[in-house]
């Protein structure tokens, strides 16, 4: 009942297609009737709940389906593919984004640790990708039912939010991807440290080296775990970072060379190069052929 409840809401509150505002911080609802397929996008540490329809991200090779039995966690910065195949004015698909503050998910995390023992991990630590799919539990669905209702009333939502918020990313650390998403936000997480940095710095060089010392490792011991939390090679991560967040950029209008400088490329040649190698199109043509709506999340 409760997540019927949840997609009433959601419904009666997006009423276009892309996202819509709800006056909480942090929660985003979103709607989308007609079918996208998976384009490049950036997703910061988020969870995106379905509560009609489907959705689908890729992360390097890694595809994930979901509707409204499981939602996505990725509690790290991830260059995905991502869309809505399925969505349609018959099934239009219906979500809810919502923002991963990484201060409040790393102070519940700290004091899950405290308050249960040390999290059980491997040797190496869990080798998954970036993106982790989890069932809809209890909490979770009663948690973010509370928060959706304070979105019709001001005053409760300045009074209550944030503790209601805070019980929504509670449930989200105590779910099935709650271990993957604690180790992410956990103190001792140096690859998630690493990679805060590249996102907050695209439109500036960054080496190995620097990214191996925001973790405080060692260039080959930094690659090595890295690879097994992301999938991916250091250099390539930053590289599918800086073409996602340009292409994106390009598809909402942003002319080629300011989403090339924005994205950390002073040579405008080997942006064109690089960027035509992995979707196929220069970004001039990718522009022509992409305005997308905002919906893409």
């Amino acid at each position: 009942m409760s997540k019927n409840q949840i997609k009433q809401l959601v419904a009666s509150r997006a009423d276009k297609d892309g996202l819509t505002e709800t006056g909480i911080r942090g929660i985003r609802l979103f709607r989308a009737t007609q079918a996208i397929p998976c384009i490049p996008a950036v997703y910061e540490p988020c969870v995106v709940a379905i509560v009609s329809g489907a959705k689908e991200a890729v992360l390097d090779g890694h595809r994930f389906v979901y509707d409204d039995s499981q939602y996505l966690c990725c509690p790290m910065s991830m260059p995905v593919k991502a869309g809505t195949p399925a969505a349609s004015p018959e099934n239009p698909l219906y979500g809810v984004f919502i923002s991963l503050d990484q201060r409040v998910m790393a102070g519940l995390a700290m004091e899950m640790e405290t308050a249960r023992g040390a999290l059980p991990m491997t040797k190496d630590g869990p080798r998954v990708p970036g993106i982790r799919l989890a069932q809809w539990d209890r909490e979770f669905t009663e948690a973010l039912l509370r928060l959706m209702q304070l979105g019709g009333s001001p005053a409760d939502t300045a009074i209550l939010g944030e503790a209601r918020m805070r019980e929504l990313y509670y449930a989200i650390l105590k779910g099935e991807a709650g271990l993957f998403a604690r180790h992410a936000f956990g103190a001792g997480n140096a690859i998630a440290r690493s990679i805060a940095h590249v996102s907050s710095h695209l439109n500036a060089p960054i080496s190995i080296d620097e990214m191996a010392a925001h973790a405080g490792m060692s260039r080959a011991a930094f690659h090595r775990r890295f690879k097994q939390v992301t999938t991916m090679a250091p250099i390539q991560f930053v590289k599918s970072m800086r073409l996602n967040h340009a292409a994106m950029k390009i598809a909402e209008g942003s002319p080629v060379n300011q989403a090339a400088i924005d994205a950390g490329y002073a040579s405008p040649s080997q942006f064109s190069r690089e960027f035509k190698r992995m979707y196929g199109q220069s970004p001039r043509q990718w522009g022509e052929a992409r305005h997308l709506p905002a919906s893409v999340a």
